[in-house]
């Protein structure tokens, strides 16, 4: 396991859910090869839907740009070894 050796870039999410987050996403890296960026954040997004509800939404790699909104208190970007992790629930949208 990774934990500690994260590095916290942005979040608003409270420090429990960070270290959550920060813990599945070395759990992921103990399972899949740094370069399965695709189930990495597939792992990350279920363990996060299972735990806070659905319609969580992960992206990971080593070089990507990203605009979003998020749900307030669910955001957080980090980088654990060579890669980038964004974990965030989306924000609910209101009707026309």
């Amino acid at each position: 396991m990774l934990e500690g050796k994260a590095m916290v870039e942005d979040t608003d999410m409270p420090v429990k859910m960070q270290i959550q987050a920060m813990a599945s996403a070395s759990q992921a890296l103990d399972l899949y090869d740094v370069i399965d960026c695709r189930s990495i954040a597939a792992h990350i997004k279920k363990d996060f839907d299972k735990r806070f509800g659905g319609g969580w939404q992960c992206v990971v790699g080593s070089n990507f740009g990203c605009f979003f909104t998020h749900s307030k208190g669910t955001f957080i970007y980090f980088k654990l070894e060579t890669l980038n992790f964004l974990i965030f629930k989306g924000a609910a949208s209101s009707s026309p």
